[in-house]
């Protein structure tokens, strides 16, 4: 059949092939830029899901909170402690560990007083200074007085004897015990030391600890310690209103931990530092586990209180090392 169109008896159209086509084309881009038009046009778009600008966690998470005073808790005068998970005398099944992680004891030692010598062996342990002056003496040979920032590591391995003890005659030591499992026995013994200051941290996540695959070779001051485990640990200094959105560190689930710092010795009962995971508000002391973290993946973390929140937060693999 021979098209109308070309037919030489038919009259010459108003309007050609070419410039109809051309007229369609602008239309299009009018409407694919004109959103009140576009979204008077639903049967002939389809209009792509937005995505929230209000959070950039992953969906799918599931955020429980660990509440400060349900932590096992010690006062023994000399030694003023919280655990997040079962440690010496306090026992919960339900918090023995977490991956890789084995302790999170938030201690406070008073002047003048410390842990003796005393031994250890197949464990990653590291000390995050937050007041005060710390001493560490150890059977390598290591002598140091710890100060705010710094973070002590040491690799016990086939086994190494070591004190923690405040010299100071008038002002207690407030850091966080930290132990993981590595994920090899009988590792030679090793100890670091490297500082962070709080303009580091300041509305920013700072990569404290990494796991040595990840890390590679790097060994500069700014960069993170190594440790023999599938766990990253960073740290942030968050300012009241301020975010900052973490990125899962490695390919497939995940586990994260977080725990936001005391500023004294019972969370305030107003006020006070805040952040929010979530729909979660932890205040000070909580923790918070999260778990179906999947790579690639976001976690936020939003600064809801009236005071800068100094939190740590735990990558690591899903399995017990």
């Amino acid at each position: 059949m021979t098209d109308t169109v070309s037919e030489p008896q038919q009259s010459t159209p108003l309007i050609s092939k070419k410039t109809f086509a051309t007229l369609i084309a602008v239309l299009a881009v009018t409407v694919a830029l004109f959103t009140p038009l576009r979204n008077s046009f639903p049967k002939f778009l389809s209009k792509a899901p937005l995505r929230s600008m209000s959070t950039t966690t992953s969906p799918g998470l599931k955020v429980t909170k660990r509440p400060w005073a349900s932590r096992g808790h010690a006062d023994h005068d000399w030694l003023y402690t919280f655990h997040t998970f079962s440690f010496a005398s306090y026992y919960d099944p339900r918090h023995e560990s977490f991956g890789p992680l084995r302790v999170i004891n938030e201690d406070r030692v008073k002047a003048g007083t410390g842990f003796g010598t005393h031994s250890h062996s197949e464990f990653l342990i590291f000390s995050y200074i937050v007041n005060g002056t710390l001493e560490h003496k150890d059977s390598l040979g290591n002598l140091e007085n710890l100060k705010r920032g710094e973070v002590q590591f040491t690799s016990a391995g086939t086994g190494i004897r070591h004190s923690e003890y405040n010299r100071n005659r008038d002002e207690e030591v407030h850091f966080l015990q930290i132990w993981a499992k590595p994920n090899k026995r009988g590792l030679k013994p090793h100890y670091q030391t490297k500082k962070f200051t709080d303009e580091m941290k300041q509305d920013k996540l700072v990569r404290i600890m990494e796991y040595t695959e990840r890390l590679g070779d790097k060994n500069a001051d700014m960069d993170p310690i190594g440790l023999q485990a599938d766990l990253s640990m960073d740290a942030s200094i968050l300012s009241p209103g301020k975010k900052v959105v973490h990125d899962v560190v490695a390919d497939g689930p995940r586990k994260v931990f977080l725990q936001l710092i005391m500023s004294k010795r019972a969370q305030p009962k107003e006020g006070g530092a805040k952040i929010q995971i979530g729909d979660v508000v932890l205040g000070e002391g909580d923790g918070a586990y999260i778990d179906n973290v999947q790579s690639p993946g976001k976690i936020e973390v939003e600064s809801v209180g009236d005071k800068p929140a100094e939190f740590l937060l735990f990558d690591m693999g899903p399995e017990e090392a």
